[in-house]
């Protein structure tokens, strides 16, 4: 009775300490910033105050500027993660199900994997020119090899034995994709869509480093050209601010998703 009384108060607490956690480590984020600069040990112009910064954001919000860029960055974002995405959904059940396949094109898929985003950033601008679409597609690449790992590790993961048991009732192709594995290599596709959706932010700023007229990417180079740290530093929090946004839709979507083996695990603990 006891033991189960101490689970229950501790369930009860456990989500309120849940909320206030990340929140207090951004105060103190922002305590021991506002005590650097108060100490002088960095000029104000390489460390501003986080009074100064919160005064340029204000700032770039009344003008529209800062919603200029980056809404150029979340539409360029947007379309390079849908497109990076379900290519590698596609492809990585198609390489999870073909070993053949797989031993043809792993070469070139390591190739690519292990060459840094940012050293053929540029060849992507000289070949889809200095519009949005070089940033699309290097948004793309960037978010395309996790998830295509992530899909061939899933797909392979569902154990053989629920496999024969669907091919002893009889499942058509349809059935065993459907209700066997995608439900068992869900976990970790939804860990590799929270990894594609931070590297999203990454793959889109890339592009803006390299080339481009608007964009958060760009917002940033200009700002560091003109020594304007804490217009970089605005930027560079709005970054964080939509991955974090992402990252959170996605978590959203895996408690959603996953309730059941949430269920099924406190059941389990409780027996």
């Amino acid at each position: 009775m006891q033991s189960t009384l101490l689970r229950q108060q501790i369930h009860n607490r456990f989500p309120v300490l849940r909320v206030l956690a990340p929140w207090l480590m951004v105060v103190i984020v922002l305590l021991s910033w506002e005590l650097v600069t108060r100490l002088q040990l960095y000029p104000e112009f390489i460390i501003p105050r986080p009074i100064t910064v919160f005064d340029k954001f204000v700032e770039v919000i009344a003008n529209g500027r800062l919603w200029l860029h980056a809404s150029t960055t979340l539409g360029q974002m947007a379309i390079g993660l849908a497109i990076g995405l379900s290519t590698a959904l596609t492809l990585g059940y198609a390489l999870a199900k073909s070993t053949l396949l797989e031993d043809i094109l792993s070469p070139i898929i390591v190739a690519l994997q292990s060459t840094p985003v940012v050293a053929y950033a540029p060849l992507l601008v000289i070949w889809f020119g200095t519009g949005p679409t070089s940033k699309i597609v290097t948004c793309a690449l960037i978010v395309f090899f996790p998830m295509l790992l992530n899909t061939m590790v899933g797909i392979r993961s569902v154990p053989s034995s629920l496999r024969d048991l669907m091919r002893s009732l009889r499942a058509s192709r349809w059935q065993m994709f459907w209700l066997l594995e995608v439900p068992a290599a869900l976990p970790v596709l939804l860990g590799g869509l929270k990894v594609s959706a931070t590297l999203a932010v990454i793959g889109a700023v890339v592009g803006e480093f390299v080339s481009a007229n608007a964009g958060l990417g760009h917002l940033i180079k200009i700002s560091r050209d003109a020594y304007d740290t804490p217009l970089v530093v605005v930027a560079v929090l709005t970054l964080a601010i939509i991955a974090r946004t992402l990252y959170g839709i996605v978590a959203l979507l895996e408690r959603r998703l996953l309730a059941w083996q949430t269920r099924a695990q406190r059941s389990n603990v409780i027996s």
